[in-house]
């Protein structure tokens, strides 16, 4: 008896009921679509970094175009922190996600 069969088999009788197999498929199926929503969360998540990545030194061109040299030397001062941070946001949630698929095998 496989070890999958005796997490589905709830009442340990060595048989596998409907009910215990409909279970077992509704758990399988919570599982992938929570699997699935992750890479999407994910996939978001780089989008946005991303975004912010090639959007921040947009701003500071746009505000030192606009006259605005003061709020361009500030956000360019910003740069040494925004980058790092953000990535290591991303890298954070990436290291989390597979130390706790790591750990789950």
């Amino acid at each position: 008896m496989t070890e999958e069969f005796k997490q589905a088999d709830l009442n340990g009788d060595g048989v596998l009921t409907p009910d215990e197999f409909q279970l077992e498929l509704k758990r399988k199926r919570l599982e992938i679509e929570d699997a699935d929503a992750q890479r999407d969360q994910q996939r978001k998540m780089v989008w946005w970094v991303l975004a912010g990545m090639l959007g921040y030194p947009l701003f500071v061109v746009a505000a030192s175009l606009l006259g605005l040299d003061k709020a361009s030397d500030i956000l360019g001062a910003m740069a040494t922190i925004y980058f790092p941070s953000t990535s290591l946001i991303l890298a954070s949630f990436f290291g989390a996600a597979a130390y706790q698929a790591r750990k789950d095998k």
